[in-house]
């Protein structure tokens, strides 16, 4: 039996480069023909099809709030050494104690964690910031150094001879980059399908990060992945055959989901809606979330594609499905586009406003079991007219009013569903 092996790449903070660090690390080890998974901490849409482009495999997201331990074993279990990128920074999670955390993920998974040291105004004193994360929770080890952003040789020497004393090992010193400065800045922003020179981005971070790092010693920190303790029970499919949009408008489905879903006996297909194409004939169309507000001219003059949603059996739609589901939607210039009309809704770009945060939801159609969700989008919805989704509490327990809408055979809002609850 093939034990699986793992290694954490996280941060004091966000922003520090770790996505750039691990896009490289992928594509470089793509380059040396070692093949890996590669896996996101947490609700992440952008970042896992930025390490699918680096590393030429699936990746797939695990989530230490909305996910049961051994659903996290599970998915983390593989023949292939397994890369894992961290979200924010490694403590930081949801209120009040910080579950679902990267530590949290490394204490359920028993794996060390490589820290990403953002060193660009700082000397000595990253010393301080490595001790303090080395030391705040016993349980995880902090087994390798990356230091990002650094200065010059001599900046190196001062921050090497600091962290000397700590005997944590450093796997390597990764100096300014301002090539690399634009993609990342827009990692989180645009999909990788978007950026025109994504290709030369992945390729230009392999050769940085094979100069800068000791690859094979940070491969050789890896340690074995816990193992699921018994089998985890799964968010049944919705519909036993579906019809998936996916092209740029819609591109936010959870590769875990689609495939638990397959495996257990659903069948899956797809179709683009920015081609005006029709679904195959399905029990349920998903329209997933995305970005339909930056498409929506185009969506409200695809007349095949909605001519099929008129028509089809059953939709379901998360954030941005849910809101072309709507009559009308107003894009970021004050514009206002005919959507598909299934439910008794209107949303607006025109003044954004951030809703974020984990949630526990009671569905009252298409699953009949408490789910795990997440909510982030920046629409605003000026009418919203029917019966809820769900009923919904935040990640402390406290109750929010009623998500999403429900209009005959076709319903959504805007969480995206992650999983079943287990506790």
């Amino acid at each position: 039996m093939i034990v699986p092996r793992g290694i954490i790449l996280s941060a004091p903070s966000s922003a520090s480069g770790k996505t750039t660090i691990t896009l490289g690390l992928l594509r470089a080890l793509k380059h040396a023909g070692i093949p890996v998974r590669s896996a996101k901490s947490g609700p992440d849409y952008i970042d896992p099809r930025f390490h699918a482009a680096a590393s030429g495999t699936e990746c797939f997201n695990l989530d230490a709030w909305a996910m049961s331990p051994d659903s996290i074993r599970m998915l983390a279990s593989g023949a292939l050494p397994l890369i894992i990128e961290g979200a924010m920074g490694l403590f930081d999670g949801a209120l009040p104690d910080g579950k679902g955390s990267t530590a949290d993920l490394a204490r359920i998974l028993g794996l060390p964690i490589v820290l990403v040291l953002d060193v660009a105004s700082q000397a000595q004193s990253v010393a301080a910031v490595a001790l303090g994360f080395s030391q705040l929770a016993p349980d995880i080890k902090i087994a390798g150094l990356i230091l990002n952003k650094v200065a010059s040789q001599r900046h190196n020497r001062m921050i090497c001879t600091a962290l000397k004393p700590l005997g944590i090992p450093i796997l390597g010193s990764v100096y300014r980059q301002t090539n690399l400065e634009t993609p990342s800045r827009h990692l989180g922003l645009v999909q990788a399908q978007e950026l025109e020179q994504l290709e030369t981005f992945l390729d230009t971070a392999a050769n940085m990060l094979s100069e800068a790092v000791d690859i094979n010693q940070l491969l050789s920190l890896m340690s074995d992945i816990n193992q699921p303790s018994s089998i985890p029970k799964m968010l049944p499919p919705p519909a036993q055959s579906i019809a998936i949009a996916k092209d740029a408008a819609f591109s936010f489905s959870y590769p875990h989901l689609l495939k638990r879903w397959h495996n257990m006996g659903a069948e899956i297909s797809f179709f683009s809606p920015l081609e005006n194409q029709a679904p195959k004939l399905a029990d349920l169309i998903f329209l997933p979330g995305g970005y339909p507000e930056l498409h929506a001219e185009k969506l409200a003059n695809a007349d095949i594609f909605k001519k099929a949603m008129k028509s089809a059996p059953s939709v379901y739609g998360e954030c941005g499905g849910y809101m072309a589901m709507g009559e009308g939607l107003v894009d970021a210039n004050g514009s206002r586009h005919e959507m598909l009309g299934l439910l008794s809704l209107e949303t607006s770009f025109a003044n954004r406003k951030l809703n974020l945060g984990y949630r526990m939801l009671t569905p009252n159609r298409l699953w009949s079991i408490p789910l795990t969700g997440h909510e982030f989008h920046y629409a605003t919805t000026l009418r919203a007219d029917g019966d809820p989704l769900f009923q919904a509490t935040d990640a402390e327990g406290s109750k929010l009013p009623n998500m999403g809408l429900v209009k005959g055979t076709s319903s959504g809002s805007f969480a995206h569903i992650i999983d079943r609850q287990t506790n």
